[in-house]
């Protein structure tokens, strides 16, 4: 078994830590929330004083951290010069392209093997060991992190070089984004025009319009498999992290010259729903609240859409 350093504790950080723990690895944890040290310790891992101490001696380094910058700086300060050569790095945070890319860079002229490896799949996922990996670097790189990868998904996927996961995670969240909106909206608009959600899905979810946003995270609730939308939006993927990716996904797209005219509409959509209608802690499903007339805002929210009213 292996000593790994984890860095960054939060809501999907924990479990996969926890998970390592569970193999046996020798885990050393660190994040700045004691709260956070508190639930890794009782998962099994040791705390660390430090990220710097964190990485000393260990043979993997495993980063989950809230953003670009955040990567940016932990790798700079305390993980390049600190951990051993030997070990591979792994930033499974979701964050721009081109920092992934400017990171393993600077990752490889120190001499490290590192990927970047983006997951999906939420809390309950990383809790469970079945997040999906999507993996940027070299085959090198790759080959050296997907044993410990493995440990905490179900899928461990070679996107290509350095950045490629966080491409292929901001591309497949952008999907995601747009595809719940286009099924709320169907699912309203069948209610209004006489059907009922349970019919409409069962005849949806058997033709051309079937989708994972229907068949697997249902927005209504009491249709379909059990989803947020049954514990009132609560758990699953909070809306707030569904707009920091899709406007990700936009930066991404205007570095490349790329049109995404649902993209764009989606991040309008989820910018207005998690921040000018307070909904970013609910569940991206929750959305559904605001296409279908119900959600509540103070008179000091703007203006909704056109056809979209406030309760």
């Amino acid at each position: 078994m292996a000593r790994v350093a984890f860095i960054g504790l939060g809501n999907m950080g924990s479990g996969m830590a926890a998970n390592l723990a569970k193999a046996g690895h020798d885990v050393r944890a660190f994040d700045l929330s004691e709260a956070a040290l508190e639930k890794a310790e009782k998962g099994g891992c040791l705390r660390a004083p430090s990220a710097a101490e964190a990485v000393a001696e260990v043979e993997a380094v495993v980063t989950m951290l809230p953003a670009g910058t955040h990567v940016r700086s932990v790798y700079e300060a305390s993980v390049f010069g600190k951990a051993p050569t030997t070990a591979i790095l792994m930033d499974c945070s979701t964050i721009d392209v081109s920092t992934a890319r400017d990171v393993i860079a600077e990752a490889q002229a120190a001499g490290y093997n590192m990927v970047d490896a983006p997951v999906s799949g939420g809390i309950a996922a990383a809790e469970a060991g079945t997040l999906t990996f999507m993996v940027g670097g070299t085959d090198k790189a790759f080959g050296c992190a997907e044993p410990f990868l493995e440990i905490m998904g179900k899928a461990v996927i070679h996107a290509g070089g350095p950045g490629a996961g966080q491409a292929a995670k901001i591309c497949n969240n952008m999907l995601l984004g747009a595809s719940m909106i286009a099924t709320c909206e169907t699912f309203v608009l069948a209610q209004k025009l006489g059907l009922d959600p349970q019919t409409f899905f069962d005849i949806a979810s058997q033709a051309s319009g079937q989708n994972w946003s229907m068949t697997s995270y249902c927005p209504v609730p009491g249709v379909g498999p059990e989803t947020p939308a049954d514990r009132n939006y609560d758990g699953g993927f909070a809306a707030a992290l569904m707009l920091k990716d899709l406007r990700l996904a936009m930066e991404a797209a205007r570095s490349v010259d790329s049109y995404t005219p649902m993209g764009s509409h989606a991040e309008e959509l989820y910018t207005r729903f998690a921040e000018a209608l307070g909904g970013g802690g609910k569940d991206f499903s929750a959305i559904i609240k605001m296409i279908d007339d119900s959600w509540q805002s103070d008179s000091s929210a703007a203006s909704p859409p056109p056809g979209v009213r406030l309760g």
